[in-house]
């Protein structure tokens, strides 16, 4: 019984040192069939040993690459790589890519377009002359005014906390390969929480987790910015403005200070609900600070839907056109719709405020240079408020402070409303 325990601790080691010298030349098919052998019992594994030495004769594989003598990167292209020799790793990651790392690439897309996005405009207090289209958007905020009772916050809350739960998901996308008529419907949710913080005026924070991953967020009053695990630290182009998950019904001060200048744009019957229907859209100037060389901002528009029942604030829809173009490359264009419900409105502390909803964003990418016509990408956000409570003690402007990597590329330009250069398809093209 010894010697037989003896002989299979032999051959485990003697299979120890094949996989070692696999690896060592990376041939990732012997790799993945001596890692499989591992897992048999001793008994079969001893088998499967005597025929390995045989099959190795027989079976026609091709030799091995010759190994390079400079690492390789695992990010260069395929000639480069036809010319070094593919690692077993690039191998495995080109095979499994969509097991693996597509699902990661996915939750990428997620975070940056669903995650943190902001609002197409800033909130401000312009003294307008009273005319039809004001007077309109101004009765429609008061009623809103008076339905969530925020007019009682007015001059006494000085900071807004938050707590709530999310279940991100991309639906489908559409596209890709010439005659395609289907989408490839992934249906995985991704669950996560975050927690805002809000200070007047214009300061925030928030920390969204979700599959693991985790994106901050926030605003000092002076500039936006945004901290990602695959970008870092960066801060968003033009002026500050609001995050738009704080007006989904959670701000209701917010909501009536940014919706008191929009034009009013009729009625509309919207799930269910006969709405009045407000627009604000980002001016050319604003758009301008948003753009660079590579890519343009060509338009942000908003609307909100506020019931003409109760008053509330039910559903949000806004849409952003941005056109990326590389020197001696076709110009493509990128427009994400984002609509959101906005319902389960409760009482806290004697103001009403949306506790769940729901958002369906759609980007669509278009141009010459995409030869299989429209791609479209479908994803969806499911939200709820787990804890709101206003004036949290302890809580102040050191609380906002942006990271020292924002704060010396901010205070280092010249023009106090320039901002760190952002690519509009890393941060939801805003």
């Amino acid at each position: 019984m010894k010697e037989k325990k003896e002989k299979e601790k032999a051959e485990l080691h003697a299979l120890k040192l094949r996989v070692h010298k696999v690896v060592n030349h990376r041939d990732s098919l012997q790799l993945l069939y001596l890692y499989f052998l591992t897992l048999l019992p001793p008994i079969i594994l001893s088998v499967c040993l005597s025929l390995s030495l045989s099959l190795s004769l027989s079976l026609s594989m091709s030799r091995l690459a010759p190994l390079s003598e400079e690492p390789i990167n695992e990010e260069e292209d395929t000639t480069n790589c036809s010319k070094k020799g593919y690692s077993w790793k690039s191998w495995l990651k080109t095979h499994f890519s969509l097991v693996i790392f597509n699902k990661k690439s996915d939750l990428k897309i997620l975070l940056s377009v669903l995650g943190c996005p902001l609002f197409p405009v800033y909130v401000h207090h312009p003294k307008q002359p009273i005319n039809e289209v004001s007077s309109s958007a101004q009765y429609i905020i008061q009623h809103f005014m008076a339905a969530t009772g925020c007019r009682k916050l007015e001059g006494t809350v000085k900071n807004i906390f938050v707590t709530g739960k999310v279940t991100m998901a991309m639906v489908d996308e559409l596209g890709g390969s010439t005659g395609s008529a289907a989408g490839a419907n992934n249906g995985v949710s991704q669950k996560g929480c975050f927690v805002i913080w809000q200070m007047v005026p214009n300061m925030w924070l928030i920390e969204l987790v979700v599959g693991g991953h985790k994106v901050v967020a926030g605003s000092d009053g002076n500039v936006a910015w945004r901290h990602t695990p695959w970008l870092g630290v960066h801060a968003a182009k033009g002026g500050v403005r609001p995050l738009r998950r704080a007006l989904q019904g959670l701000d209701s001060m917010a909501v009536s200070a940014i919706f008191s200048t929009a034009h009013y744009m009729g009625e509309k019957r919207i799930a269910g609900t006969d709405c009045f229907v407000l627009k604000l859209s980002a001016d050319q100037p604003e758009l301008a600070e948003r753009s660079d060389t590579t890519a343009e901002m060509i338009k942000h528009v908003i609307f909100g839907y506020f019931s003409q029942r109760s008053g509330l604030l039910v559903f949000l829809e806004d849409s952003y056109l941005t056109r990326i173009q590389s020197p001696g490359t076709y110009p493509t264009y990128w427009e994400t719709t984002m609509a959101t419900k906005i319902d389960d409105y409760r009482s806290v502390e004697g103001v009403m405020i949306a506790h769940a909803g729901h958002t369906n964003a759609i980007i669509t990418r278009f141009g010459d240079n995409l030869k299989s016509g429209l791609a479209v990408t479908r994803m969806e956000e499911t939200w709820t408020i787990d804890d709101l409570a206003f004036n949290v003690p302890g809580l102040s402007i050191d609380c906002f402070i942006p990271p020292k990597e924002v704060q010396r590329d901010y205070f280092s330009e010249e023009n106090p409303h320039s901002r760190s250069p952002l690519h509009p398809s890393s941060f939801s093209c805003r």
